[in-house]
């Protein structure tokens, strides 16, 4: 099937740097108070301490401590559906699915995201007894899979049917979410402990079989 190039997104203005920034400043204050203390012995105003602002500032940005976290959580899927955009048109897209969310892993230099899979880890095991934790968790997936429609119909074309679009994409994420709980809680002497990377091969491989958009 050939797909149309997708288009590359506006850079971000300076103050929506900034913003991000502030954010991500903010949630690695509220992860390393989490590594530190745990959600329940922590609160806003240490976040907001750690993090160098003001408690009116974190307010600003965020709901919760637990929704604190929110940014780092969701690294890993805005980099992989980063490089998913930039697949090119002769890729087929279970391959292109499997590709991005492989390379997303693997660190780069300079990037973090050695660093953000160790946030990743250590707030995933967090999460496994704190249910407002968990819930943001499962808000990052959910509105990943949204972003992640937009990427998938590009890719098809506008001929796709849009249900098998959607299944695309909740599949996809699903099994990505399932592969990196899996791997939070794997020992870290096994041999699957560095990265999770075959376990998010497998479980895309599993979960997306059969689906009529990827035997094109």
């Amino acid at each position: 099937m050939n797909r149309p190039r997708t288009s590359s997104p506006a850079p971000a203005s300076l103050t929506e740097r900034r913003k991000a920034a502030t954010q991500l400043d903010i949630a690695r204050a509220a992860a390393e108070l989490f590594t530190e203390k745990g959600p329940d012995g922590t609160t806003a105003e240490e976040i907001a301490a750690r993090a160098g602002v003001a408690l009116r500032t974190f307010y600003r940005y965020f709901r919760s401590k637990q929704d604190a976290v929110g940014p780092l959580l969701s690294a890993g899927g805005d980099r992989w559906r980063a490089l998913l955009a930039e697949t090119g048109p002769d890729v087929d897209l279970a391959r292109a699915l499997e590709s991005a969310a492989v390379a997303s892993l693997r660190p780069t230099g300079g990037m973090g995201e050695e660093e953000g899979l160790r946030w990743t880890r250590g707030l995933l095991r967090a999460a496994q007894d704190d249910p407002a934790l968990r819930a943001v968790w499962y808000r990052v997936n959910q509105e990943s899979e949204e972003q992640l429609l937009p990427v998938v119909g590009r890719l098809v074309g506008p001929e796709a049917d849009p249900l098998e679009v959607r299944l695309v994409a909740a599949a996809a994420t699903d099994a990505i979410r399932v592969a990196l709980e899996v791997w939070a809680v794997t020992a870290p002497d096994s041999a699957d402990s560095a990265s999770p990377a075959d376990l998010v091969t497998r479980c895309l491989r599993e979960l997306t079989r059969g689906l009529v958009l990827l035997e094109r």
